[in-house]
């Protein structure tokens, strides 16, 4: 199997299809009696990935392109308006695929989970923060990786060293990062069940012996490097190489997806542009993986 846009855009409609086809009730809920949409759920998913690994951040640029070079694989392009709809109506949809696979590769069945969180911006003046739709959930926030001040989101990341995906959440820019990681667990208890004695490496925000001793009780061992003031912690040597990695893949996101650059100007529009680039990576990590190419999270050979 080649590894170009082509063949991914093939290979993940078929499997959504399948997916939508023995699980009806993933799909997005529509009236029982109206009209049939033209564009499937599955081309719709497959849209999005698409854009997304194509840098994408206008949605009226990509449905110009789509018509232009991707013809041959949807014959139908819809109206912008519409198209934006149904994507922010999918939420839930491509929540399910992003699991679906994940659970479908080998590196989900890796011993070690890196945890971080990394901003989302959605603003750059004051003037923007008050008059936005987002505000209330978006907030000043401060990012200690890049020693900058924004306004907007967080989105907290569990992925393995290969860069899947495991477990996030998008939250406001002050929220607690343990409690989200106690959030995302609770939500997916079943990722944690299914991955007993799991280690998670962390960075020095998530401390606490009450925190700590939540996550022994589901069967989860936390590394991070120690707080001033406390003993040297194992796996001491481990921090350094591994915090590139984590970085790595936030640079993923943000070089190469254009996390920061989502365009989305509501709660719902940010939500599902994030996703798309969520599931995104995911789906070429996981047609690299049955691939079976090298570098995992390699995007080279969709981006263009």
């Amino acid at each position: 199997m080649k590894t170009d846009l082509d063949t991914l855009a093939t290979a993940l409609y078929a499997r959504i299809d399948d997916e939508l086809k023995a699980s009806p009730w993933l799909a997005p809920w529509r009236p029982a009696v109206g009209i049939v949409p033209t564009l499937s759920d599955a081309e719709l998913v497959t849209l999005a990935v698409m854009s997304a690994l194509l840098g994408y951040t206008s949605e009226r640029r990509w449905l110009r392109r789509i018509e232009r070079d991707f013809g041959h694989l949807f014959p139908y392009v819809p109206q912008q308006s519409g198209y934006n709809k149904r994507l922010r109506n999918a939420s839930a949809l491509l929540t399910s695929v992003i699991r679906i696979l994940a659970t479908d590769t080998t590196l989900w069945s890796d011993d070690v989970w890196v945890v971080d969180s990394t901003p989302v911006s959605c603003g750059c003046s004051r003037g923007t923060a008050e008059r936005s739709d987002l505000a209330g959930w978006a907030e000043y926030g401060y990012c200690a990786s890049h020693s900058r001040y924004f306004w907007g989101l967080r989105l907290h990341l569990v992925c393995t060293l290969g860069g899947l995906p495991v477990l996030f959440a998008l939250t406001e820019a002050k929220a607690d990062e343990r409690e989200t990681l106690r959030g995302m667990l609770d939500t997916a208890p079943d990722v944690a069940a299914s991955h007993p004695g799991q280690t998670i490496i962390s960075d020095k925000n998530y401390y606490g012996h009450g925190f700590e001793h939540d996550l022994a009780e589901r069967h989860l061992e936390l590394l991070r490097p120690a707080r001033k003031g406390e003993a040297e912690r194992a796996g001491a040597h481990l921090f350094k190489p591994l915090r590139q990695v984590i970085e790595s893949i936030n640079q993923t996101f943000k070089g190469q997806l254009d996390l920061e650059r989502h365009g989305g100007k509501t709660p719902a529009g940010v939500t599902v542009r994030v996703l798309c680039r969520i599931l995104a990576l995911t789906a070429a990590i996981w047609h690299n993986d049955k691939t079976r190419q090298l570098i995992k999270r390699s995007l080279t050979a969709y981006d263009h």
